[in-house]
Formats: structure tokens, sequence, C-alpha cells
């Protein structure tokens, strides 16, 4: 399979699966071979962060330009505060703070995440059409405004109206996780810091903002070694 092109962790994936396979038939008795016992399984060294690259600047700045209010708000959301897509939907108005430019995540452990510039003023616009007694309406009357930040039902409904804002201008939607891998990226190369990285976007541990969340830049020492 690696002859053949297969990535590692294509390879990784059709062993266990056979492994797993021959395991039970060993159980129900209908073989004793186990063919995968000395199987060197290859492992896959490629960062996630390459293997699975966050939105560039370019793609997000040609999307928010053309997207609705609600679709550039939750990008605003993903893409500067690093909220997952789960965390971003189950906010309340109240977990909004635009003044003190900061977000009160309740799902999961919680953690109160600062707001980028370009995000308060978003989520200013956001609250005037849709916030409790906003603007929005429907058939030409007002609505009762939700005590949810989002009207977007599923995470299914986001992904279909955000991948329409996508779609307009030509940049493939790969899901809401690429703006939380943009979040740490550039957070990252501007403080160089991975606990206070890991820190915004919610990890346990750092070592999974390592891995495939955040990466330096490939000569970010350049400027430290100038004078050496």
């Amino acid at each position: 399979m690696l002859a053949a092109g297969r990535q590692p962790t294509g390879v990784q994936l059709k062993v266990a699966a056979a492994s797993c396979f021959y395991r039970a038939l060993r159980w129900a008795g209908a073989t004793e071979a186990d063919p995968f016992r000395d199987a060197t399984v290859p492992k896959d060294h490629t960062p996630g962060i390459v293997k699975r690259p966050p939105y560039t600047e370019d793609e997000l700045a040609d999307v928010l330009e053309h997207a609705d209010v609600q679709a550039k708000f939750l990008l605003f959301v993903t893409a500067h505060a690093g909220l997952r897509i789960s965390e971003a939907l189950a906010l309340a108005w109240d977990d909004l703070d635009e003044s003190a430019k900061r977000i009160h995540v309740r799902s999961g452990k919680g953690r109160i995440v600062a707001m980028s510039s370009s995000l308060s003023r978003a989520a200013r616009v956001y609250r005037r059409v849709y916030g409790p007694g906003g603007a929005e309406h429907t058939d030409g009357k007002r609505t009762t405004a939700s005590t949810q930040v989002f009207r977007y039902a599923s995470v299914m409904t986001a992904w279909y109206h955000v991948g329409k804002a996508f779609n307009q201008v030509g940049v493939p939607f790969r899901g809401f996780h690429p703006g939380r891998k943009y979040a740490g990226t550039r957070l990252l190369r501007q403080i160089k810091d991975f606990g206070r990285v890991a820190a915004h976007l919610g990890h346990e541990s750092v070592d999974t903002t390592r891995r495939g969340y955040a990466q330096l830049a490939a000569d970010d020492l350049k400027d430290d070694l100038a004078g050496w």
C-alpha cells in the first residue's frame, strides 16, 4: 500500500481493521492464523497542521467580505476567538461582553476568551440585528429575539449557510476546524507562547496545540539570531 502511494495513516487504519477481523475469526474458532502479528505499521510523522491546514488570511478575508451578518459573526467567533463550533452555537447573549472584549464559554469546563477588535465590532453589529430588541424582521414584522446568539438550529445548518458564503467566492469550505487552526497559528506567531495559545483554544494539554493546531514559521528565529 505504501509503494502504491497510500498515506501512512490510511495504511494504519487498514491494518487495524484487518487485525480486528482476524481476532474475531480466532475468537469464533474459524482460524488460528494471525497474519498481522509481526506486521510493522508505519508511523505518520506529518504534523496535523500540515495535513489539515488552517484557512489562509486571504481566504477568510474574501469570505468575510461576502458573508451575511450571521455567517460573518460565526466565522469571527471560530477564527478569531478560536471557539469550537459546538461552543459557538451554545453561546447565549449574556456570554458576550463587547465593551470588555471577552466571551464567556460555558460549555465543557468553561473559559474566558478575549475578543479581537474585529470580532468586537462584528459582535456589536450582530447584536443590533439579532440581539434582544434588535432589528431583525420576518415578513415585515419584528420577531422576538432568542436568548441564544446564533439562529442556526444545528451544526449541519451552520455548515450549510457558511458553506454557501465560501462557495460564493470560490473558496473550498473545509468545516469550522480550520478556523480554529487559523486562530492558533496566527496567535502563536504573534506571541510565541504555546501555553497561552492552548488556553485561548481551550486545550487541556499544550501537546494538543503543538501537534495539530499551531505552528511557528520555519524561519521564526531569524530575527532573534540576527545579532549572533
